[in-house]
């Protein structure tokens, strides 16, 4: 139990449109990869909590899926994610791109975020793709909306997050820590599995199979000397299947091989795992589906 009057915990919602940086901030804060990342947009699909502990406070981050207009019921679930995450808040980071900025999806995310009454802060990502004076403009708009402070970095480039941490904490109530001091995460092992098999799709594949796709753990047994795996990739359709086994297998065995080395950096011990194509048509958009899925 912490006994310090001074401490501050509280939770801490990342939001922007996909691909602007968010899971990569979070990942850098924590000196941790807990959410997955991939240059494709709409990698993140769950609210992800990460927590950073320290002697002063307990911040509990909250990834979130990037914001967009759904076109199919997968999509209106991670829109839910997002809107949940900020009702659940006591601090919001808007990030954004400064090379983009501001597109439609950026504009509407201001006035959805701008109807909650809660503290806010406005980071200009990317700033290392933009010229100064390109940079400034984009802050001065920034500075429009009401945000407590707007700040510029490259989060890719960015090694001391200390006095973004000081920023993020004055913001938060005082409050014991929420979690053990050691957790880093509230999510189970078998969601980080899953999330790192699709990640291995979103970087091997192209266009519509890595949307096309979600995980499923069957089965995570730990043994003396290994953990063994049995997860299930879930496609839409059988022409699907025949592009991620690849020619003689070659892509399944690339992806069974590359998400075996991240499971054993994860755990620490040899992973064996194994892996079944399986077909659900339009699994998408089908509100049953996503519930057999995880996506509740």
């Amino acid at each position: 139990m912490v006994e310090n009057s001074n401490f501050r915990c509280g939770f801490v919602s990342i939001v922007g449109k996909p691909n602007v940086g968010k899971s990569t901030l979070m990942n850098k804060i924590l000196k941790e990869k807990i959410s997955i990342i991939s240059p494709k947009p709409q990698t993140t699909r769950h609210q992800i909590k990460g927590i950073l502990n320290d002697e002063n406070r307990q911040i509990i981050f909250l990834d979130t899926p990037g914001y967009l207009k759904p076109r199919y019921e997968l999509q209106k679930k991670m829109l839910e994610y997002l809107q949940n995450s900020l009702k659940d808040s006591d601090l919001i980071i808007f990030i954004t791109d400064a090379k983009t900025f501001p597109t439609d999806y950026d504009k509407e995310l201001l006035q959805l975020i701008e109807q909650i009454k809660l503290p806010k802060l406005a980071i200009l990502n990317k700033i290392d793709l933009v010229d100064k004076a390109t940079e400034e403009i984009k802050i001065r708009q920034l500075q429009q909306y009401d945000f407590e402070k707007v700040l510029s970095l490259s989060v890719l480039e960015t090694v001391d997050f200390g006095p973004l941490i000081e920023t993020i904490s004055a913001y938060l109530p005082l409050n014991p820590p929420f979690y053990d001091q050691e957790t880093i995460s509230d999510l189970p092992m078998r969601f980080f599995v899953q999330e790192i098999i699709r990640e291995q799709i979103f970087h091997i594949f192209r266009q519509e199979i890595p949307y096309a796709t979600t995980v499923v753990v069957e089965s995570y047994k730990e043994l003396p000397n290994k953990i063994e795996i049995a997860a299930n990739i879930w496609l839409e359709r059988k022409s699907q299947k025949m592009i991620i086994i690849g020619r003689n297998g070659e892509m399944i065995k690339k992806i069974r091989e590359n998400s075996e080395k991240e499971i054993h950096n994860l755990v620490g011990k040899r992973v064996v795992l194994h892996l079944w194509i399986k077909i659900k048509p339009n699994w998408r958009k089908k509100k049953n589906a996503l519930k057999e899925f995880g996506y509740r």
